[in-house]
């Protein structure tokens, strides 16, 4: 488990919480929020058989996507990998269209054809999550090379697990990113486990950040289960970026609470680690800290709640009522227009 004790690394954080202001932190907590109950619900109707396929849920990682993309700019690009629904709300995908593409709706963030793993919205900068792992590091690296030879002053943020950093994708894309000098901040969501292997038996370093050495890249580690921390560490390599043109490593360490994926019977690891890591829930720690400070009262955070729920049930009727795609469906969006 991540060493740093909650209580340091929120008093650490009080200069990045006092520089924030009222409207934005509960902005914060509304998509931390906002983000669990739609996993939670989405859970709910995968069993009900309404939703298909994969389903990898995002809760307990909630802090790293909305710490990470609260401070990027419009002109950012954003990539993931499969488990995306969190990282296509913080990048501004309104919950509906998420749950409709989750039930394939004609509605849905991608029209219904790409479901769970492959949430998108260009015009907002998303270019979506990816099924297969690692293979989105190629085109993150090609998007910043592209922004670097037109001049567009965009950085590229690219997310991936730490089962990515042992393939090839991996080693490609951070080498040519350090030789050809390109404006990417390479995200790595360490949750601890690769499906269902833990990472000290699939790789030969426990810290992920570790492996950018090999390339002589800038690197660092933050706690993925504090927003304030994430956001701060997002601010600080962005900035970085920015200013030298060259890319950047931040290995975040978090955990999820729920299985690979929704047919993962989590047999390879002990319940005691998971209620351990449930103690430092993010979003339980935050609203913690924020009514302990002072910033609003529990009486509020839970008014917030109750608007993310009256939202969620919004989604969901939105989703089903939304029509099913077309048979025609399937011969569109297969080139892209110039």
């Amino acid at each position: 488990m991540f060493t740093l004790a909650w209580g340091i690394a929120m008093a650490e954080a009080d200069v990045a919480l006092k520089a924030l202001d009222e409207k934005e932190m509960l902005r914060l907590y509304h998509e931390m929020i906002l983000i669990r109950r739609l996993e939670e619900e989405a859970a709910h109707l995968y069993q009900q058989g309404k939703i298909g396929g994969f389903l990898h849920l995002y809760i307990g990682q909630e802090a790293v996507a909305s710490g990470l993309l609260s401070v990027r700019r419009p002109e950012d690009r954003v990539f993931t990998a499969y488990r995306d629904h969190g990282v296509a709300i913080a990048s501004g995908i309104e919950a509906k269209f998420v749950m409709a593409e989750l039930m394939g709706k004609a509605t849905g963030a991608s029209k219904g054809k790409g479901g769970s793993m492959h949430l998108a919205d260009v015009d907002l900068n998303f270019w979506g999550g990816y099924a297969i792992v690692g293979s989105h590091m190629p085109l993150a690296a090609g998007m910043a090379m592209a922004d670097k030879y037109r001049g567009d002053p965009g950085v590229t943020i690219c997310m991936f697990g730490d089962g990515a950093t042992n393939i090839g994708y991996f080693h490609e894309s951070l080498n040519l990113s350090m030789v050809w000098d390109l404006p990417v901040l390479w995200v790595c969501e360490n949750n601890q486990y690769g499906m269902g292997t833990s990472v000290e038996r699939a790789s030969a370093v426990e810290e992920m950040r570790q492996k950018a050495e090999g390339y002589e890249m800038p690197n660092s580690r933050v706690n993925g289960m504090n927003v304030l921390e994430v956001r701060r560490a997002a601010e600080e390599t962005l900035s970085y970026i920015r200013e030298n043109g060259t890319p950047y490593f931040l290995e975040v360490v978090t955990y999820r609470f729920q299985g690979h994926s929704m047919g993962d019977p989590e047999r390879y690891r002990e319940s005691d680690e998971v209620d351990q890591w449930r103690e430092d829930d993010p979003i339980g720690m935050f609203r913690t800290h924020l009514v302990d400070t002072g910033v609003f009262s529990a009486e509020e955070l839970s008014k917030e709640e109750e608007l993310v729920d009256r939202e969620i049930e919004q989604a969901v009727e939105f989703a089903e009522s939304s029509p099913n795609p077309p048979p025609e469906a399937l011969f569109e969006d297969i080139h892209a227009e110039e």
